[in-house]
């Protein structure tokens, strides 16, 4: 399973190193065709990075010679599946991005003006955008993750954003094991979907990477809980908070180290139900690949984040 792509092994396993290097030169090459794009499109070049970053996670990495890993389907590039050349069945939004007279799927300027024309076709608003991906993906989560990448972009103006952080202070008292797949009573049959992070009441709990908080409110099984869904199509959950970090919303823009709430024993009933078990954040993880969502084991991502801030 593709968790973090290769940007998350390169940047954050590697502070240093020709690894390093290529991936910062990498991102250097992305964040100029980016804008170019913009400067020709009149679409703001977070959109055009959000899109490619999103692709990046539901398709393998970017093909040697290449910088973006956008795919158009054939049908959208040719509006013929591929059965006809472009210039013969000008229906497609197949272009020529790069002024060699051709439109090559595979040629990223050729992709990304073709992209940048199509949503320019809707308009250049944050609505009209949103209508435009909409209209290419079919999907509203796609959308919505699409747009929170876009306002990190903006917030950061880069897209080589690798800092990770653990969700507690590391000089707090506290302790943890792999609870993945354990046995769950309240509610039902089910299993654990996520890492138990004990600690004492109210020791701050920290978003560990860039991204958009999504949901912040009550579960009757997770208690007082946010969610935050992060700039390589994962969803981050934090559960049985005692409470929430004064001045955070939903829609809010976060980095790793951002407090976001304090630790709890909130959950397992009604609203405002607490004490029923010791406190401790409950982590969880959901990758989305494009098509379905599903949680997946964070414990082995925390002890690399752990051992990153010691």
């Amino acid at each position: 399973m593709k968790c973090l792509g290769i940007s998350l092994i390169f940047f954050v396993l590697m502070s240093f190193g020709s690894e390093h290097i290529y991936a910062d030169q990498e991102s250097q090459a992305r964040m100029a065709l980016y804008k170019k794009t913009a400067a020709l499109t009149n679409i703001p070049w977070e959109y055009l990075a959000a899109v490619d970053q999103y692709e990046r996670q539901v398709h393998d990495d970017p093909k040697e010679g290449r910088v973006t890993a956008i795919k158009p389907e054939p049908f959208f590039w040719t509006g013929s599946a591929g059965e006809m050349p472009v210039d013969f069945f000008p229906n497609g939004w197949g272009s020529d991005g790069n002024g060699d007279n051709k439109a090559e799927i595979e040629n990223d300027e050729d992709v990304l003006w073709t992209i940048g024309q199509y949503i320019q076709s809707y308009g250049t608003t944050e609505d009209d955008i949103k209508i435009a991906l909409f209209n290419y993906y079919k999907r509203d989560l796609t959308v919505q993750t699409i747009m929170n990448t876009a306002e990190v972009f903006k917030k950061f103006q880069t897209v080589s954003l690798t800092k990770r952080d653990f969700p507690v202070p590391t000089e707090a008292n506290y302790s943890y094991r792999s609870t993945w797949g354990d046995a769950r009573g309240f509610g039902g049959r089910r299993i654990h979907e996520g890492t138990d992070i004990f600690a004492n009441y109210g020791v701050p709990v920290k978003s560990t990477t860039y991204g958009v908080i999504e949901m912040k409110g009550w579960n009757k099984f997770g208690g007082w809980r946010v969610g935050i869904r992060d700039i390589y199509n994962i969803y981050h959950y934090y559960a049985h908070l005692n409470g929430f970090a004064d001045n955070i919303e939903v829609g809010d823009v976060v980095q790793p180290g951002d407090v976001i709430g304090s630790v709890g024993a909130s959950g397992y009933g009604p609203p405002g139900t607490s004490g029923k078990f010791p406190p401790h954040l409950h982590y969880g993880m959901y990758q989305d690949n494009g098509k379905n969502e599903w949680a997946f084991d964070p414990y082995p991502f925390l002890k690399k984040w752990e051992r990153m801030v010691h």
